[in-house]
């Protein structure tokens, strides 16, 4: 087995203290997840990927806050199997299933967030506003391609904030960004803004609210994410048109109140 290949397989190791870091907090940050070698190969082909399925094609200036916020591609491992197999890394979905403290994981889906240079802000948002799930049982895991300093627009987290209910009902807009900032603000919620080394990820859950800053630098950003949940999360009646167009979309042929367990949403790990 050659180091690529071990390098997405063999188990990161997770302490106590982390997975307390992250129930409490909502969100880690690791260090050396995956090495230089692995990053490269792999992101070279999400990066052809994002150039030959990306739709978009206005210039920056004349995009909406949500546009100028990153090119999006998702699910792309139906498109590659050099992608399905970063997508389907044993190693990051183990590293999921220990923080949450499930039995294992399976993929809700991929997306590639590429913030040009000169992208703007990705406003303040819960991601789990999107997703027809019954429980709380998801994490994102947020994998730069590069190492990533602040003028690039890392991810920022607030601390603690997947503990209340807040701004919960917002899509990412000018006006979650603006009501969101103004309540962490009114609640001295602390924020975690911080640089990304090379090999370093995050995992945040579904309802940990986090916002990404403009892009400054002269060259893109590149980030590859993997959203799990639990392998036995079962589908929610949707609360809104986008959990609707989730469900149509990311779990085809899903029943309500039932595992989610279609060709879309593949286990990636299960201890058992």
């Amino acid at each position: 087995m050659n180091t690529l290949s071990l390098d997405l397989t063999t188990p990161y190791s997770i302490s106590a203290d982390q997975i307390e870091f992250y129930r409490t907090n909502g969100f880690i940050k690791l260090k050396n997840v995956l090495d230089a070698e692995t990053l490269a190969y792999y992101g070279a082909e999400i990066t052809r990927l994002v150039m030959e399925l990306n739709t978009q094609t206005q210039p920056l200036e004349k995009r909406d806050t949500y546009s100028k916020a990153f090119l999006q591609v998702m699910n792309l491992w139906e498109h590659s199997e050099i992608a399905k197999t970063f997508v389907f890394s044993q190693r990051l979905g183990r590293i999921a299933a220990e923080l949450m403290q499930v039995t294992g994981v399976r993929l809700y889906h991929d997306q590639a967030l590429y913030k040009e240079a000169g992208g703007g802000i990705t406003p303040w948002h819960a991601d789990q506003y999107y997703w027809p799930l019954a429980t709380d049982r998801t994490v994102t895991a947020w994998i730069p391609l590069q190492a990533t300093p602040l003028e690039m627009g890392p991810l920022a987290f607030c601390v603690g904030s997947h503990k209340y209910d807040l701004g919960r009902n917002l899509p990412i807009t000018d006006e979650s960004e603006e009501l969101i900032k103004t309540r962490i603000k009114i609640s001295d919620f602390p924020v975690v803004d911080e640089p990304f080394d090379l090999g370093e990820v995050s995992f945040h859950s579904g309802w940990t609210f986090h916002r990404a800053g403009a892009n400054s630098s002269n060259r893109p950003r590149a980030v590859m994410t993997m959203i799990y949940m639990d392998e036995n999360m079962r589908l929610m009646q949707p609360r809104n048109d986008n959990q609707a167009k989730d469900w149509a979309q990311w779990c085809p042929g899903a029943v309500v109140d039932e595992i989610i367990n279609t060709p879309k949403n593949p286990v990636i790990y299960s201890a058992g």
